[in-house]
């Protein structure tokens, strides 16, 4: 399984340019599973709801099925969050899982970095950052693309996937 992160600060074009990148990917034929942090609390289920209502009485995992698809909702309970090791292990198999968020892991990212943001860029205190997506040229020591390049960042993408193959 090929991990590539998308990190950046808040409202920064990461979710426009993760979800870019998985359609990218999608369309060349390749399996696409994604993982998204988020700091906030987060429910995909409502309240009223059977699968809410079985939540709320105390299940540990609530699995929704349907003939389109199925979602596992995990309730935490008190234990910590899990890693983002732990979240892979969960997957099910395929080529390319876009991460997007977990900017602390070492796995390897590309950031999302604008000129008009007021914080500095994460690449300079990461060194798993392998490339920047922006609309300025910055002090990247690596590759830099325009946040349009979708087509640019995937080709990079897969060829650090193959990079590293034939350094195995």
């Amino acid at each position: 399984m090929n991990v590539i992160g998308i990190v950046g600060w808040k409202n920064s074009g990461k979710t426009t340019l993760a979800s870019a990148v998985i359609r990218e990917l999608s369309s060349r034929g390749l399996t696409v599973n994604s993982i998204k942090h988020a700091h906030h609390m987060v429910d995909v289920d409502q309240p009223g709801t059977d699968s809410y209502k079985h939540r709320d009485a105390g299940a540990r995992e609530v699995i929704l099925a349907g003939g389109q698809r199925f979602a596992i909702m995990h309730e935490l309970r008190g234990a910590k969050e899990p890693t983002l090791d732990e979240l892979l292990a969960r997957l099910g198999p395929c080529d390319w899982v876009v991460v997007e968020g977990f900017k602390t892991h070492p796995h390897p990212k590309i950031e999302v970095h604008r000129q008009a943001s007021s914080r500095a860029p994460l690449y300079r205190e990461d060194a798993n950052i392998i490339a920047v997506a922006t609309d300025y040229t910055p002090d990247f020591w690596g590759p830099c693309f325009d946040l349009g390049d979708v087509s640019g960042i995937v080709d990079f993408i897969l060829s650090q996937r193959e990079s590293r193959t034939e350094k195995s």
